[in-house]
């Protein structure tokens, strides 16, 4: 099938060359087209530049985007999608004056899904997971990460990953999958973690590694969770395994967790709510993206990461939802470069930025995905009719997208 997009009012994150990263000074430039078009065949940008130099093309659909913004769809490198039930209660545990940690110590968060899933059967969570992951797209999501971590058996983690990969066969949505076993210790080995993270290193990736389940390895870095010893185990089995480390690091305290994760080459550092000055020179020169989940600030009312000094130090950065059932259960990326904009105290280019080329490179897939450029693969979002793709991240509580393409196909609305 062929698209043509015509009249388009603005074409944003133009690459004339295949850029896969955008750091520091440059997140600040957002290059664009006014009054383009947009050729797509099959699922691949083929051509796009100015009306004025339009050619006569028959596409098998033509789609008038008169007034109307063009741009990459998201790129949403940090989820937990795949989970059963929620944890609605626990909301308003925190409404009457519980802290995050203190319901985690009285057996909820990550405990409590842990539990509820592993009661829940495969195809029922591979439903309710596929429900959400239709819904993100709809609001413009065309990659994105999904993580394990609610099983913390070894047969629920699996169960886990392979809802993930029925998924990633079924869905439109180029999807990346992480082992993420190391996400709580289980009540069971609550006075012997070390037990627990032996079994995560010789049974659970071992198997996982065999199946070929997983791209990624990752770790929650907290106190009372993991600490810098069983992180750095866990990655160094991961790798042996194929998988490339991820890591949550962080969100509640700093202690060495984003140079152990550089020193191990992970993809990305994520969270990073909590940053001190030797953890952005740690992340100087480094291939490691560190990654901001503002939604999750938002929704804990936690600090925001530090945006702007990371920026400012001349670092890139990238957005993501976290989406999950205990601290973000929202899975919007509008929200997310909104929020950024406001509490992060980035420029909508630098927003945009780090939602989509960023957000790409985060999960390995920014030679594909993120920009708008020959060759790369057609994840495409139209706005409403607006007047600027400032009104993106400005108007907030509205949804201004009109029409989302995945894989080179529209999406049903």
């Amino acid at each position: 099938m062929s698209i043509l997009i015509k009249n388009i009012k603005e074409l944003l994150q133009v690459r004339e060359t295949n850029v896969t990263i955008v750091k520091g000074e440059d997140m600040k430039t957002l290059p664009t087209l006014k009054n383009a078009y947009l050729i797509i065949e099959h699922d691949t940008i083929v051509e796009y530049g100015l009306m004025s130099d339009y050619l006569e093309y028959e596409a098998d659909e033509v789609i008038d985007a008169t007034g109307k913004i063009v741009l990459p769809a998201w790129c949403d490198s940090h989820t937990h999608i795949v989970y059963a039930g929620d944890r609605s209660q626990e909301f308003v545990d925190r409404i009457n004056g519980l802290t995050y940690e203190q319901i985690a110590e009285r057996g909820g968060g990550i405990l409590n899904s842990a539990e509820v899933l592993q009661n829940t059967s495969e195809e029922e969570l591979y439903q309710q997971s596929l429900k959400r992951l239709n819904s993100v797209m709809k609001l413009g999501t065309g990659a994105i990460e999904i993580k394990s971590g609610y099983g913390l058996t070894v047969e629920a983690e699996l169960k886990m990953l392979r809802v993930i990969k029925r998924l990633k066969k079924e869905s439109l949505a180029f999807i990346k999958t992480t082992l993420l076993a190391a996400h709580a210790v289980p009540k069971e080995f609550k006075d012997d973690k070390t037990k627990y993270v032996d079994l995560v290193v010789s049974e659970m990736i071992p198997e996982v590694g065999k199946s070929k389940l997983a791209d990624y390895i990752d770790v929650f870095c907290e106190k009372g969770y993991f600490d810098l010893e069983d992180t750095e185990r866990i990655m160094v089995a991961g790798a042996a395994h194929g998988m490339t480390p991820k890591i949550h690091v962080n969100q509640f305290n700093a202690f060495g967790g984003v140079a152990l994760a550089v020193k191990h080459n992970a993809r990305s550092v994520d969270h990073l709510e909590e940053m001190r000055p030797e953890d952005i020179d740690a992340l100087k020169d480094s291939s490691t993206m560190p990654v901001a989940l503002p939604s999750c600030s938002y929704f804990l009312s936690i600090p925001y990461s530090p945006a702007r000094q990371m920026i400012d130090a001349g670092l890139p950065l990238a957005l993501a939802t976290d989406y999950n059932p205990g601290s973000t259960p929202s899975g919007n990326m509008n929200f997310v470069v909104s929020t950024a904009c406001i509490k992060l105290r980035m420029t909508p280019e630098e927003a945009i930025n780090a939602a989509t080329i960023n957000g790409a490179y985060a999960m390995g897939i920014s030679n594909q995905y993120g920009s708008i450029c020959r060759g790369k693969k057609a994840n495409i979002i139209i706005t409403k009719e607006i007047p600027s793709y400032n009104n993106l991240p400005y108007n907030f509580g509205d949804n201004l997208i009109d029409t989302v393409i995945v894989s080179g196909k529209i999406l049903d609305k």
